[in-house]
């Protein structure tokens, strides 16, 4: 079995941001030169997450309501408390989500659906440098 890894970086708004990551790792597997594998995408960090979607504006926005429904940013969680801090709704939405993905490979190609789109999610109350491993297995 063959390994490669190769980073991605990203600069982000934070606040639920939704970062396309699909052509950056496609550039990972090609020079990797992996005609059939998988390849696993991570975002190391407790306040970001990975994985797919229909990366389109209504979707972008169907998705951040729907987080912030289900885990508002106003919250009065024990963890801010605790912490003086203001982003436990980001790490609950991390825990939810999950740090990685991982995805075929065949003839050269991540094997995704039509609209389907690797994206980053930064869930942090602030701007962030990320920095995105992908692990590429043949």
């Amino acid at each position: 079995m063959a390994t490669h890894s190769g980073y991605i970086r990203v600069t982000t708004q934070g606040d639920g941001d939704v970062c396309p990551l699909s052509d950056r790792v496609l550039e990972v597997v090609r020079d990797a030169g992996v005609e059939r594998g998988v390849a696993t995408v991570f975002v190391p960090g407790a306040t970001a997450g990975i994985t797919t979607m229909e990366f389109e504006p209504g979707g972008v926005i169907d998705l951040k309501a729907t987080l912030d429904r289900l885990i508002p940013a106003d919250a009065p969680y024990e963890h801010n408390r605790l912490n003086y801090d203001t982003n436990s709704h980001a790490h609950i939405r991390a825990a939810v989500v999950g740090p990685s993905e991982s995805f075929p490979i065949d003839a050269g190609r991540l094997m995704l659906g039509t609209w389907q789109e690797i994206v980053l999610l930064d869930f942090d109350d602030r701007p962030r440098e990320r920095t995105v491993l992908v692990s590429v297995l043949s």
